[in-house]
């Protein structure tokens, strides 16, 4: 678009006014939209402005005017009409451009000029001020709030290009707002989003003073929040003023959470480039790890002389792309093409580091002086500006909306109708927030009903190591979801790894996390112990009684099933023991069968000493059936031998015993001989004594049938993989107790009897060796009894109790076997001679004496006595030996 009217030649720019220098003065146009453009930084010591600003506010604005020329010379967009354009320096200062932004609702504002009248008394003719339709900008968020309030106030629409404060989000206080840059909400979900994917949940926050940084680090705060996962371990906020040495004392801070590497920073290029040089006097290079909101972008001028403390950062700039026209146009731009743009002058001295010359100003020596003959991009560098296409693209959107209008209101009409005259700013919002068009970008610009831009950003990542050229690297994009290439990443040194910055580190398999109060991403960890495994994250439960943790102790297994097995030691010796036993047994059975009718077996009673051996014979036997694999046969047989071989063997012998007392007591007081003396009357009265014993066992299995249990508390140590299931009968300690408690009655019964027998003569056959044999057998079961029940702890005890019992039972049948039966078979096999019959002439009377005393007694074992063995005396007959 030509310039119009008279501007002023470029060697005499100083003269101009200070009210024209904040404008461009007038560049007609049938509709005229606003500009806001921060030319100028803030200035100091309380000046409103300071230096130029040359990409953020001469190339931007520049791209304004660069669409404006576009727009007016397509012949489909808003054919028959121009934009014209008023733009205002705002100084990089809110306050004052608040000041400025007033220019724009001058002619709205209704001025009473009643009482003005001329020299002549006419009334004065007062220029209409030219109407603003709507403005593109501003450029920071703090300007275009302050901004937005007036605007709004007249219905005004404003279209920002670079404002991203999630608070202009908010539709009922900022209605007129509308923005072709996401706002820093999706900014922030985006940064937040990079954060969980590098695998980091504890972060600290950095924001400059004012609504960019505080809105961002909030933004960032409340999302991180909502999702949860990510926890905030410091924010610290810059003062717009920072005072000497507070950046220093920003990085101690920052330190105070040292696992907390990652730091989200939403900040100003000053502020930025304070915090590296803090963290590299701290020799801290490396250590934080910097997610940079746009503010950062893809810029060289905060990292620069700091590229090692900047490497691996990551930084996020809105998706953009280089405008080829805008290149062309600008760079063609000189002091005589461009008299337009007032602040273009200055543009020139700065970019090219010379001096213009003036009217009656003095040159200074130490400048060189500007020829006009210069070039923007082959005398000086250049470099499109970030911003440059959204700038375009929001004068695009203001001009697609008239368009519409214009369509709706003014069909069939060339130029501006009076429908449009003046253009009413609600209905133009409206038509602002309907536009969806492709960009000067190729990407569509539409608004949602907040007037914010969808998000579309680039993920960018300072690299220093293994690029032939350093710098800025894309390594993702961020639309609604993020596609990060991790392994286009690197950090401090050329790592490839990610860095961590978490609180507490993962817990090991088998670890529960104790979490921190308050601190959702902090906790400690501690081992599921014992029998429990990690159910969850944060939970360890115990095992069933069957099961014991893996060794992870993530889930858990069976507990292995095991047995008395017969290469057990526990097992051998007992059953070796009882081998011997049964071998012993069985030659005295084969023995006495051999000599059966002999003297010595004869006087011993056979019928008895049948039953006391078939008694220590399945004494023995038992120990093979508790050392047998259990089954339902095996623990039946268990329980009805376990106390029946101690029940015959006792039976039998307290028959005898007190058939002994009974015999000689009868015989202290009379010559009557005791009932129940005969073999077959012993022979009943032992097999009523082994019935009580059969008949409890057959009680016991009609109430519980016998079965197999696996028994898994038994070795339970506290090691868990030494646990054991054991595979055995249902017969718990004090069952087994239970069922040798009536053998123990029967022993201690016939030990009674053998002390009250011991005045009995040596001579007699029975009394001593009986007496001995439960006197010793009374000491091998009470030395049974600790051994029993002090191994109940023991990780051994089944196969301890098991041994204890059997080798407690075979040294009691050996007792009873040794001190009964030894004897007679040596005599029988090794002294025949004295297995004979021998008769003292004394015999008859001896034998008529005994008749007339003991009866059918005397008479019976008068039969009997074949041997010296079978000899007795009687103290009140006094008795002659009989051999």
């Amino acid at each position: 678009m030509a310039s119009s009217g008279p501007t002023p030649s470029p060697m005499s720019l100083h003269h101009v006014s200070p009210r024209l220098r904040r404008t461009l003065g007038q560049i007609p146009g049938d509709i005229t939209l606003g500009g806001l453009f921060p030319i100028h930084a803030r200035g100091p010591h309380g000046l409103p402005c300071g230096e130029l600003k040359k990409e953020k506010g001469i190339h931007r604005m520049e791209a304004m005017l660069y669409a404006l020329d576009q727009i007016n010379s397509d012949h489909d967009l808003l054919p028959n009409i121009t934009l014209g354009a008023r733009i205002l320096d705002t100084c990089s200062r809110d306050t004052y451009a608040l000041e400025q932004s007033l220019t724009f609702v001058q002619a709205l504002i209704q001025k009473d000029t009643s009482d003005i009248r001329c020299s002549n008394g006419e009334p004065p003719i007062i220029r209409k001020a030219e109407r603003v339709v709507g403005v593109i900008g501003a450029s920071a968020s703090s300007v275009s709030i302050m901004v937005a309030n007036i605007l709004r106030l007249f219905e005004i629409p404003q279209v920002s290009y670079a404002s991203t404060a999630p608070e202009l989000s908010d539709n009922n206080r900022y209605d007129f707002f509308s923005r072709v840059v996401p706002p820093d909400s999706y900014q922030a979900q985006a940064m937040l989003d990079i954060v969980k994917a590098l695998g980091w949940n504890y972060v600290s926050t950095l924001a400059s003073e004012g609504n960019y940084g505080e809105s961002g680090v909030e933004a960032f705060m409340q999302i991180s929040r909502e999702a949860g996962g990510v926890c905030i371990a410091q924010s610290v906020k810059i003062p717009r003023e920072p005072t000497a040495g507070e950046f220093d004392k920003i990085i101690k801070r920052l330190m105070e959470t040292s696992n907390a590497r990652g730091v989200i920073i939403f900040a100003n290029e000053d502020d930025i480039k304070r915090v590296l040089e803090a963290s590299k006097r701290a020799n801290l290079t490396g250590h934080f790890l910097f997610v940079g909101s746009d503010s950062w972008g893809a810029k060289s001028s905060p990292i620069t002389e700091l590229e090692d403390v900047a490497e691996g950062a990551v930084t996020i700039l809105p998706k953009r792309a280089s405008i080829d026209g805008f290149d062309q146009y600008f760079t063609s731009r000189s002091l005589e093409n461009n008299r337009r743009n007032i602040w273009f002058a200055e543009f020139w001295e700065d970019d090219f580091r010379c001096k213009l010359t003036r009217p009656g100003i003095k040159m200074d020596p130490d400048k060189k002086k500007c020829t006009g003959e210069e070039r923007i991009g082959r005398d000086s560098s250049y470099e499109q500006e970030g911003k440059v296409q959204f700038v375009i693209d929001a004068v695009y959107a203001v001009a697609h909306a008239l368009h519409h209008m214009h369509r709706d209101l003014c069909p069939g009409s060339f130029g501006v109708c009076s429908s449009m005259d003046p253009v009413e700013g609600n209905s133009l919002l409206n038509y602002i927030r309907a536009v969806n068009f492709n960009g000067s970008a190729g990407t569509s610009v539409l608004f949602n009903e907040n007037g914010d831009a969808p998000g579309r950003y680039d993920i960018f990542q300072f690299q220093m190591t293994n690029h032939s050229h350093p710098g800025y690297h894309v390594i993702g994009q961020w639309t609604n979801t993020l596609r990060l290439n991790l392994e286009e990443m690197q950090w401090s040194g050329g790592d490839k790894s990610v860095p961590d910055s978490i609180c507490s580190f993962p817990c090991k398999p088998g670890e529960r996390k104790k979490m921190v109060k308050g601190v959702p991403c902090c906790w400690h960890c501690e081992l599921c112990d014992g029998y429990q495994y990690q159910l969850d994250e944060f939970t360890c439960e115990t095992c069933s009684s069957d099961m014991r943790p893996t060794t992870n102790r993530t889930t858990c297994r069976p507990t292995p099933i095991i047995k008395l097995e017969w290469n057990s030691p526990w097992a051998l010796v007992p059953a070796s023991i009882a081998m011997l036993g049964i071998l012993a047994t069985s030659t005295v059975v084969i023995t006495f069968i051999r000599f059966n009718d002999t003297p010595i077996v004869r006087a011993s009673g056979r019928e008895l000493s049948y039953v006391l051996l078939t008694g220590i014979f399945l004494i023995y036997l038992i120990t093979f059936l508790m050392i047998a694999e259990p089954g339902v046969v095996v623990c039946a047989f268990r329980r009805l031998l376990l106390g029946l071989g101690m029940a015959i063997t006792y039976s039998a012998m307290l028959t005898k015993t007190n058939r002994i007392y009974r015999i000689f007591e009868q015989g202290k007081r009379s010559v009557t001989p005791p009932k129940f003396i005969s073999p077959t009357s012993q022979l009943a009265i032992t097999f009523i004594l082994i019935s009580v014993q059969v008949l409890g066992v057959f009680v016991w299995f009609a109430i519980i049938p016998p079965h197999t249990i696996i028994d898994y508390d038994e070795l339970r140590p506290p090691n868990p993989d030494l646990a054991r299931g054991i595979l055995k009968c249902d017969m718990s300690d004090l069952s087994i107790i239970c069922c040798l408690s009536y053998s123990i009655v029967l022993m201690v019964t016939c030990t009674v009897y053998a002390v009250k027998s011991r005045g009995v003569p040596e001579t007699f056959n029975e009394a001593k060796p009986i007496g001995f044999t439960m006197y010793t057998t009374c000491i091998i079961w009470l030395a049974f009894i600790p051994i029993f029940f002090g191994t109940a702890q023991s990780t051994e005890k089944m196969f301890i109790q098991t041994a204890t019992l059997t080798v407690s039972m075979s040294l009691s049948a050996f007792v009873s076997l040794g001190m009964l039966y030894m004897p007679k078979v040596y005599v029988i096999i090794f002294h025949p001679e004295q297995n004979v019959q021998k008769r003292k002439r004394s015999f008859k009377v001896s034998t008529e004496l005994c008749c007339h005393a003991l009866g059918a007694e005397v008479e019976e074992l008068s039969q009997q006595d074949e041997s010296r063995h079978s000899l007795f005396t009687v103290h009140s007959v006094n008795l002659p030996t009989i051999y």
